[in-house]
């Protein structure tokens, strides 16, 4: 069942943020959100949050509508950060998990579980202002999924942590995954949708402009990636028949083609030219789609 919008529309006074958004998100996937800034993503979470009623379309978990009284199904990890400064990472964590229904022992025993995972178990009595931003974050995600929820949505998890944080919180996010739940997130990073997600939806001005299982949306992109790295000059290759984009590198070139067909036709023209030391026909990237479709207004 799942995760289902129907014709989500969210409007502000004249402002529209969302506009007639469907998608369903199947249950125990990782699903991907994109989109530059003021796309509609956060304003989306916020109605399957129940935080904000859509103007128009129903917003259904299981075939239920997501209220107040399905909170404790939900985790969520807001772009803006929000912990309580002053509070011990205990209290404020044990407080959050109460009011998701959760029992004071069982709270802080899985609380021990993340701190000792994230390596940070020093930080269980220290207010939240005493932790550098990195465990900061690690606390309020702690705090989304604390209480074991079987919808998890987080809104740029990955943003302003240094790398092995942020293979720390994938492995994580990912450990979840394969314990069931339904994970929604959105990035700026291509590369952590790419690597995570069987399905993904790209907005653009609160429309979607690209929705559906990443293998698709790749083969229906049709054009290639084709990687050349040569002992002789391959500047020729960028009039080439097919060739949409090209770029030079230090070893070579790198061209957007229309097709597999150009390829060929490619190392027919240089194959005689001298020595090839690489030759690689690779998928479009999710970051070639993304341009394509939303256009150079993504900052």
């Amino acid at each position: 069942m799942g995760l289902k919008l129907e014709h989500v529309t969210k409007r502000f006074g004249q402002f529209t943020a969302v506009n007639d958004l469907s998608l369903t998100i199947p249950e125990k996937e990782m699903f991907g959100f994109l989109g530059a800034n003021g796309a509609g993503k956060t304003t989306t979470f916020r109605m399957i949050l129940g935080l904000l009623d859509s103007t128009e379309g129903t917003i259904t978990w299981d075939g239920k509508p997501i209220n107040y009284s399905t909170s404790h199904l939900v985790g969520y990890l807001p772009e803006e950060r929000g912990l309580y400064p002053k509070l011990k990472v205990r209290d404020q964590i044990i407080y959050l998990a109460r009011l998701r229904g959760m029992p004071k022992n069982e709270a802080l025993a899985e609380l021990r579980l993340w701190l000792e995972r994230f390596k940070i178990q020093e930080y269980e009595n220290k207010r939240v202002e005493e932790l550098s931003k990195g465990n900061q974050q690690k606390i309020q995600f702690i705090a989304a999924v604390v209480h074991k929820p079987k919808l998890l949505i987080l809104d740029e998890p990955f943003s302003g942590l240094d790398p092995v944080n942020v293979e720390m919180l994938k492995e994580a996010v990912l450990s979840l995954k394969e314990n069931g739940a339904t994970i929604v997130f959105s990035s700026h990073r291509m590369e952590h949708v790419e690597e995570m997600c069987e399905h993904l939806c790209i907005m653009q001005k609160g429309i979607p402009v690209v929705s559906g299982s990443l293998k698709e949306i790749k083969r229906d992109f049709g054009k290639k990636n084709l990687v050349i790295h040569a002992d002789f000059s391959l500047d020729s290759l960028k009039a080439f028949p097919g060739v949409v984009k090209s770029k030079l590198t230090m070893e070579g070139i790198q061209l957007q083609v229309e097709g597999e067909e150009i390829a060929e036709k490619i190392l027919k023209e240089i194959v005689n030219s001298g020595f090839i030391r690489r030759f690689a026909l690779e998928e479009p990237s999710l970051n070639d789609i993304f341009i394509e479709k939303v256009g150079n207004s993504y900052e």
